[in-house]
């Protein structure tokens, strides 16, 4: 047996990624997942960055725990990965192609209601793919993947109400379709 060359190896991830991606798997859900994380960190950023306002030593400070928090379930999911013989995408290109977060130099002059507003909106989106990711892994009987997503969609729900809560509003205000539809 001939050794496959590195080339030819990552050539075969990447087809076996894009046949995942179109026929979903939790693996490929995953990735998703750990590319919105990305995306989310430097949107996070981008709001502790340019707050303004009277908040802003509160934002700080809620914002410097959101940004360790991230930093800390990307590195865990994509270990999770790994523990499931699944490939995290691992470069950059890789991420921004996966993620459905977006992202927009624009906002940094936003007054502080709308950048939280939109970290808000962000968890919500999130919590799209986790649930169909834990779908997949109970499926597929990834119990560890299914057990840390369902983790990470309550770390998601609790980060929403808090800053829910901060704008003096409950936990799902404007995130669902009947919130605009009280008729």
């Amino acid at each position: 047996m001939s050794e496959v060359t590195i080339d030819a190896r990552y050539a075969a991830e990447l087809k076996q990624r894009d046949i995942d991606h179109h026929v979903p798997t939790a693996g490929a859900m995953t990735n998703h997942i750990l590319s919105n994380l990305m995306v989310e960190y430097v949107k996070l950023n981008q709001t502790k960055w340019y707050v303004k306002g009277p908040q802003y030593f509160d934002l700080q400070r809620v914002y410097e725990r959101l940004l360790a928090q991230n930093t800390k379930h990307f590195s865990e999911l994509a270990a999770v990965l790994l523990d499931e013989d699944q490939k995290p995408s691992s470069t950059t290109a890789e991420l921004v192609k996966y993620a459905m977060l977006a992202e927009d130099g624009a906002f940094k002059y936003q007054d502080a209601t709308t950048m939280i507003t939109a970290t808000i909106k962000d968890f919500d989106t999130e919590n799209l793919f986790v649930d169909r990711a834990i779908k997949l892994a109970e499926k597929e009987t990834r119990p560890a993947l299914a057990a840390w997503l369902v983790a990470y969609r309550g770390s998601n729900n609790r980060n929403m109400r808090q800053l829910q809560a901060y704008l003096g509003q409950t936990a799902r205000v404007g995130l669902d379709e009947d919130d605009e539809d009280d008729d």
